[in-house]
């Protein structure tokens, strides 16, 4: 029988109460600790009916909340309404965690359920701290399956080859640089439970994740052996003899468990402990770990020159897109009815008709006016908005191509556009323009360039509560490590920016209830020059697409801010006028006109 969205909280209590179980936490995760989810392991939004990308819920007999952060707060709080579940506002200073919450409300002695399949090693050692106390911790169950009737099923899409001249790297290259890198950590063997950390080790490219070209895999890489854990029927034959012919042993996805327990007690095995779970290293508990980031974490982030021409020509094929569609949104809005979804449709539209085209990079954001605050708006055919009037347009979205992942993000005037969104609007454009323009000795990190961005905003006592940069895959996932650029990165001094990491520049403001703005552009970290003082580095902006200058307020920008945006026009009108054509290309030519 379907459980009824008002019935499914009530079926857990009554289950937690079978199993004696005081509380029960889900997070938002899957075995291989991804951001985007197969359905199968969406538990957090089936049982909530909050759907953001980011939360996990805490239940008991009497209190079900969901924490998630401040992207997110407008949508929750409408989300969760008759839903049983309370909005608990992760990182505001008078909301607890999770586990400051059991503390304050639980006894000790309690147990507490969750399942360790979807927890990653680092979690559940924060949880285990309340074992200390007194609390009972049990990662052996997974509740919601007993009554999660309609469970969908596992994906099961093909796995196929990342190819020249795309793929610039051959796998062996790949695996032998893992292998010194497991030399120089005093490991025998590696486990790999992160999708796009398997996916660029093999070159092989999926789709059992939306947005994301990864699937469902596990591997484990000794010093003279590879295993990948996958569906073989996901593999056809011709790919199966390829990969086995590079001494590439091929395993089914269940099999890891029997060969984990297998592993030589003697020797030791490096994992990653935000991206393995402790469920799955749970089925080797006699083994002795190295616990260290996935060396290919940094690998895959620094992107070879030959990677880097892929992306500039994606860029131009996104670019195009982009401009496309923008020219038609100009002569048609409030013409004829547009609504949020019809942007959507026909960015994909517009992106489809480009050379090398697989998907979207993530789920358009296309949020006009006050939708425009929540940071991860998500218009549906519940709820949408028409796009008509006076405001600001918000459209943040991306493409996967077999050469790149792109991102960008525009703000685009509708109607009249107000003082007040004019000067919100030119200082998150200052300082987008600040951190594409700094110039830094190798060594300094993300989180210290992060201010730049910052400034013009806190200047002005203003604030945005994301980061200003995420790093990017190439024909990988839309958010990557190891590097970010945000004040509020987690603990530890960071990663350094080094040459050939592509990474987002977005800066933004959000005044909820009225608007939303977000700049962004992918910039890549390039050589600047050498001098007795070191080495220093610099950013290239990839992103090709005409900022709007009607939003601007031009006495706020310093005239080498207007440099900056003229200079950066013309580069973005000389890549691709060749590209377009007829209205398009006017609109082009019109929207790269210098400023005074």
């Amino acid at each position: 029988m379907k459980l009824k969205t008002s019935q499914r909280l009530d079926a857990l209590r009554n289950t937690m109460s079978e199993a004696q179980v005081a509380a029960i936490y889900i997070p938002s995760s899957d075995p291989h600790l991804s951001e985007y989810l197969p359905e199968y392991w969406q538990g957090r939004a089936w049982l909530s009916g909050f759907h953001g990308s980011a939360g996990s819920l805490l239940i008991t007999d009497s209190f079900a909340g969901l924490w998630t952060d401040s992207r997110y707060w407008t949508q929750a709080y409408s989300d969760l309404k008759g839903s049983g579940f309370v909005l608990m506002k992760a990182g505001a200073p008078e909301i607890p965690g999770p586990i400051d919450w059991v503390r304050e409300n639980l006894a000790p002695g309690s147990v507490i359920s969750m399942d360790g399949q979807l927890m990653s090693l680092a979690q559940l050692d924060a949880w285990h701290d309340l074992k200390q106390h007194g609390w009972v911790i049990d990662d052996s169950m997974d509740l919601l399956n007993t009554i999660w009737l309609d469970r969908p099923a596992l994906p099961n899409q093909p796995v196929y080859e990342h190819k020249a001249p795309f793929a610039q790297r051959s796998r062996q290259e790949n695996i032998r640089q893992l292998r010194d890198s497991m030399r120089s950590l005093g490991a025998n063997w590696h486990l790999l439970s992160s999708l796009d950390d398997i996916a660029w080790l093999f070159n092989l490219r999926g789709a059992d994740v939306s947005y994301n070209p990864v699937f469902l895999a596990h591997a484990l890489v000794s010093l003279d052996e590879v295993r990948l854990y996958v569906s073989l029927a996901k593999i056809d034959q011709a790919l199966s003899e390829a990969l086995r012919d590079e001494g590439i042993q091929l395993r089914n996805y269940t099999d890891l468990a029997a060969d984990l327990r297998q592993l030589n007690a003697e020797q030791t095995l490096l994992v990653d402990p935000q991206r393995v779970t402790a469920g799955t290293l749970g089925m080797a508990p006699h083994v002795k770990t190295i616990r260290a980031a996935n060396p290919t974490q940094l690998a895959k982030a620094l992107k070879t020159e030959g990677e880097v021409n892929h992306i500039r020509a994606a860029m131009r094929t996104d670019g195009a897109a982009l401009c496309e569609f923008l020219a038609w949104f100009d002569a048609h809005v409030n013409q004829q009815a547009i609504t949020e979804l019809d942007v959507d449709r026909r960015l994909i539209e517009a992106r489809s008709r480009g050379e090398g085209f697989v998907s979207p990079s993530f789920g358009t954001i296309a949020a006009f006016g006050p939708n425009g605050a929540m940071p991860h708006y998500q218009a549906t055919i519940e709820s949408h908005s028409q796009i008509e009037g006076n405001g600001l347009l918000l459209i943040d979205s991306g493409g996967q191509y077999l050469g790149g992942t792109t991102d960008i993000t525009r703000v685009i005037p509708v109607g009249r556009v107000s003082e007040q969104e004019k000067h919100d609007y030119t200082l998150v454009l200052k300082g987008m323009i600040a951190l594409s323009c700094a110039r830094f000795p190798e060594g300094v990190t993300g989180q210290q360039l992060d201010v730049l961005a910052r400034q013009p905003l806190w200047d002005a006592g203003l604030e945005f509560g994301h980061g200003t940069g995420h790093g990017v895959g190439y024909f990988l996932n839309v958010h990557e490590g190891p590097q970010s650029i945000s004040w509020r990165g987690r603990g530890g001094p960071g990663v350094p920016m080094q040459v050939g990491m592509v990474t987002s520049n977005e800066p933004g403001l959000y005044r909820d209830g009225k608007w939303g703005i977000r700049i962004e552009n992918l910039i890549v970290v390039v050589p600047a020059e050498e001098t007795e003082f070191g080495r220093f580095l610099k950013f290239e902006t990839l992103t090709l697409c005409p900022i709007d200058t009607r939003c601007i307020l031009k006495e706020l920008l310093t005239a080498s801010e207007i440099n900056w945006l003229n200079t950066y026009h013309d580069q973005v009108r000389e890549s691709l006028a060749p590209l377009v054509q007829g209205d398009t290309l006017q609109w082009l030519t019109h929207r790269t006109a210098h400023i005074d």
